[in-house]
């Protein structure tokens, strides 16, 4: 498994924790990739490989799609709950 080469980027919140579930669930990026496109989210590997790194903005409905392929809330994914669902202080 590669490590990441560069310091984390500033267009999204999602990413880290993005990859931290991914990595949880023991998935690799192209698994990641064919549960998207089989709903409908068209995404590269460097796009999702951005996305991670905070490089690449995030769309509302990879957004979405990402959560459920991920089996969490968009509110984990913009770290605004723990990891037992419930809402962080503001």
């Amino acid at each position: 498994m590669r490590t990441r080469q560069q310091a984390l980027g500033n267009r999204n919140i999602v990413g880290a924790r993005i990859e931290q579930r991914r990595k949880e669930l023991h998935m690799k990026q192209k698994d990641l990739l064919t549960q998207l496109q089989i709903k409908g989210v068209d995404l590269n590997a460097s796009g999702l490989s951005k996305l991670e790194g905070q490089y690449r903005f995030v769309s509302d409905i990879e957004l979405k799609y990402l959560a459920q392929v991920l089996e969490v809330s968009v509110n984990w994914l913009l770290d605004e709950e723990d990891d037992q669902g419930r809402l962080l202080p503001g």
